[in-house]
């Protein structure tokens, strides 16, 4: 991106869901949540509401910490089903390996990520099975396989079927490890299979989820929800010696009873998909371009012409470049159907021009 490009007005940013704003409900709870006082350290209303509502959506009776960051859901998590000598199996480009700084190893006491290979962001059972043979298990030299870590929804922009899930899952718990999801766009993934939470969670054989909120319309509220409690009866101390027992929780409970409520996560959800399908299918349809995975949620990935995409930069229009010719572009809640059109549009007038 150039000097000249950074200084052009943003007609829209289209980098990451993480460049939008909240969705007014959820800020509305958060005001409402000021007024007056309330226990503090996750003791409040607020916070037990949240469990009543997850358990209600999972269909049981789950244990929920909510915290303020995707990286301490995760990297917590993953400290409460793996010791120091454990390995985490995940993708290769699963956030836990490539953006979180090393959090789940500090996390952890120094466990080890392993990554894995698959095709548009996935893991299969055969390459973790692979992986898993030649693993040491037993021998005091190897680290010892402790858990497998899926995205979903993937950082490719795909999406795993639950049967996907139970496949993956079935060979962890075949070998003693324990499940955990990433799920920073769960509920993107969710309103594209169209399934019960509890269909592509802990009926798949999850174990541990982080749920996230602040891309879907929270400010900053994520929670780490487990299906077996005793995974969780060490994880309040785990989270407090971190520092992210927040004193005032129930400012993170209100943005996520609002997010819960009345399926507005599922429908904010279902206009970021929206919007990226519609965008996906207009791109693809231009000449010289080509969609690096199928768009199932809110992330796309295509190869774009370099004048098409120089010039839709140079419109004020922001996303990532990423190797070579691939472009990746996000969409969220709050994406309107009229930016998209626009974006579009200039796409269409500049593939005709170049």
């Amino acid at each position: 991106m150039t000097d000249a490009i950074l200084t052009t007005p943003v007609l829209y940013d289209f980098r990451s869901d993480n460049v939008a704003g909240a969705a007014p409900e959820v800020v509305n709870a958060l005001a409402a949540a000021a007024i007056g006082s309330a226990d503090p350290y996750g003791q409040d209303p607020l916070t037990a509401g949240v469990t009543r509502r997850l358990s209600a959506l999972f269909e049981a009776e789950v244990t929920v910490f909510p915290v303020a960051t995707g990286t301490a859901a995760n990297a917590l998590a993953l400290s409460a089903l793996v010791p120091p000598y454990g390995a985490v199996y995940c993708h290769q480009e699963s956030h836990i390996h490539v953006d979180e700084c090393g959090a789940p190893e500090m996390a952890t006491g120094g466990a080890k990520l392993v990554p894995l290979a698959g095709e548009c962001g996935k893991l299969t059972p055969a390459a973790l099975t692979a992986a898993l043979a030649g693993a040491g298990i037993g021998v005091v030299h190897r680290v010892q396989p402790a858990a497998l870590s899926l995205t979903q929804a993937t950082e490719a922009g795909t999406v795993y079927r639950p049967q996907e899930v139970a496949a993956l899952t079935d060979v962890a718990h075949a070998h003693g490890m324990a499940v955990h999801m990433d799920g920073a766009r769960f509920v993107n993934a969710l309103a594209r299979l169209g399934c019960a939470p509890a269909e592509v969670t802990w009926k798949a054989g999850v174990d541990v989820l982080s749920l996230g909120g602040t891309k879907g319309g929270c400010l900053a509220a994520e929670a780490v929800v487990f299906f077996n409690p005793a995974l969780a009866e060490d994880f309040g101390f785990l989270r407090k010696r971190a520092g992210h027992l927040v004193s005032k929780g129930r400012f993170l409970s209100a943005q996520l009873d609002a997010w819960l409520a009345d399926d507005l996560w599922l429908r904010l959800a279902r206009h970021a998909n929206a919007m990226a399908d519609r965008l996906s299918q207009g791109l693809a349809a231009l000449p010289g371009a080509e969609l690096a995975h199928p768009v199932e949620a809110n992330e796309i990935f295509v190869r774009l012409p370099a004048a098409v995409a120089d010039g839709l930069e140079a419109a004020g229009y922001r996303f990532y470049r990423w190797e070579g010719d691939l472009l990746r572009l996000v969409t969220a809640f709050d994406t309107p159907q009229a930016v998209v059109n626009s974006f579009l549009k200039i796409a269409k007038d500049l593939s005709e021009k170049a």
